[in-house]
């Protein structure tokens, strides 16, 4: 089996060239910079810890402490995902987190258990990376959902038919990136396994799980939310 080769730091400083160009463009046209700035660095900090936080974790072997990084998750992104609305966050924050808990945790579920069949349950190595991927799917599809559909409400439409805009355009990203698996992109999880070795038709087969996983988890969380929010909408423009 082939190792994955490791990267330096000057190495991986080039990676940032690109990023670097594209703050260069904000600034240029006068536009925000400091955000991605900010993001770029919340970025490289937290991959920074978390790299450091994994290698204990992993080395648990602790239930528990798996079951509080899910919960963080949780709670991380939900709020996350209430920035498109930070008028109604605080309001809708409940909605947002019942929603990515059931959507995403149902389908972490049945992936983890039924799919997998992880021994111990809690199988740090998989669960953590796999309810990452699940977790942060919701929450961009719950995001994006969020913001269509106050703007549509806005604009008078009907509840049913801002929802309805609402679901659809949240789950463009996802179904796009079911038209594009394997023609356009080789997504990380199987470039990852390939480049450790694995048969491609190993990687596959992965790769199949976590594309169902991500369209089922955002389009469950996201209709969810959809439905969760909508006495407060109602109040709202009562």
């Amino acid at each position: 089996m082939n190792s994955i080769e490791t990267i330096s730091l000057s190495s991986l400083a080039l990676s940032l060239i690109p990023a670097l160009l594209v703050l260069l463009i904000f600034t240029r046209w006068s536009l925000n910079v400091m955000h991605s700035v900010y993001a770029l660095i919340r970025m490289l900090s937290q991959l920074a810890l978390v790299g450091y936080a994994l290698t204990f974790i992993f080395a648990a072997q602790n239930s528990g402490t798996i079951l509080l990084i899910l919960f963080i998750m949780c709670v991380a992104s939900s709020w996350i995902a209430l920035s498109t609305v930070p008028e109604l966050r605080l309001a809708l924050y409940k909605y947002a987190f019942t929603a990515i808990v059931l959507g995403g945790g149902l389908t972490l579920l049945l992936i983890t258990q039924g799919t997998l069949h992880l021994t111990p349950w809690y199988a740090p190595h998989y669960m953590v990376p796999i309810a990452g991927m699940v977790f942060a799917n919701s929450m961009n599809s719950v995001s994006l959902a969020a913001e269509r559909l106050d703007s549509e409400l806005h604009n008078t439409h009907s509840y049913i038919e801002a929802r309805n805009f609402a679901f659809q355009a949240a789950m463009i990203p996802v179904i796009n990136s079911l038209f594009a698996v394997g023609l356009v992109s080789l997504p990380g999880m199987m470039t990852g396994q390939i480049l450790s070795g694995i048969s491609p038709f190993i990687a596959a087969r992965y790769q199949i799980m976590v594309m169902a996983m991500i369209y089922g988890s955002s389009g469950l969380s996201t209709a969810l939310y959809l439905s969760f929010v909508k006495p407060t909408y109602a109040r709202h423009y009562s």
